[in-house]
């Protein structure tokens, strides 16, 4: 306890600056329910204002943000001994030495307090076939993991079965920006899914992408 306020013990790894930013359980507690939880979109947790001028100006940045394809990732964690996930298009590499990659969690979302606190999150990779995997961690219902097959990477986090790639981090640091946290991670170890079994006549394995608020595939 320090001037009367009590501490938290930081988990291994995880950059002390980045505890500045945990929400109390009982706030945690105060977000469960049924609303969806996923970065698929900039600004999409964020209400269109009523303002006509203000508006416009979100959807036009909304709408010109979509124009940038990306990839479709799950990160995962662990909170209470129960696997935690949610849907993230917002994942990019940041550094090779030391080696670290960022994700971008709306300031609303559920999972992200669970992780932050467990100090550890995986990244998974999702393949073209897993569009309805995607979906299925995008809410924040409590049986997201239903009938998903997963083992457990280094930090302890849930590597989804079937994935192209996994991540697997500790919570490095954490900055808040606007109506979104950046969340930088500290690769612990890192390896390829599908692609990795792939024989030398065998077709490669697509990653699912996302495009002007929808999924896509290569051509």
């Amino acid at each position: 306890m320090e001037n009367g306020a009590v501490t938290r013990d930081i988990p291994e790894g995880m950059n002390p600056n980045a505890r500045e930013t945990w929400p109390s359980q009982e706030l945690i507690q105060s977000w469960l329910g049924n609303e969806l939880d996923f970065e698929l979109r900039l600004g999409e947790h964020t209400p269109i204002p009523d303002d006509p001028e203000a508006a416009a100006r979100a959807r036009r940045f909304r709408d010109v943000l979509g124009l940038f394809c990306s990839g479709v990732t799950v990160v995962t964690s662990i909170s209470d001994s129960q696997p935690v996930g949610m849907t993230c298009q917002s994942f990019s590499s940041v550094s090779l030495d030391p080696p670290l990659v960022m994700f971008s969690p709306a300031k609303t979302s559920r999972a992200w307090p669970l992780m932050q606190r467990a100090g550890f999150f995986c990244v998974n990779i999702l393949s073209s076939g897993q569009s309805e995997l995607s979906n299925a961690m995008a809410t924040k219902g409590d049986e997201k993991f239903t009938g998903v097959s997963w083992t457990t990477a280094a930090t302890g986090a849930p590597l989804i079965e079937g994935v192209l790639g996994y991540i697997d981090c500790s919570v490095h640091q954490v900055v808040e920006a606007g109506d979104h946290y950046i969340v930088i991670g500290r690769v612990k170890e890192l390896g390829f899914g599908d692609r990795s079994d792939l024989g030398p006549g065998d077709e490669p394995v697509d990653p699912l992408l996302f495009f002007q608020g929808k999924y896509t595939r290569p051509e």
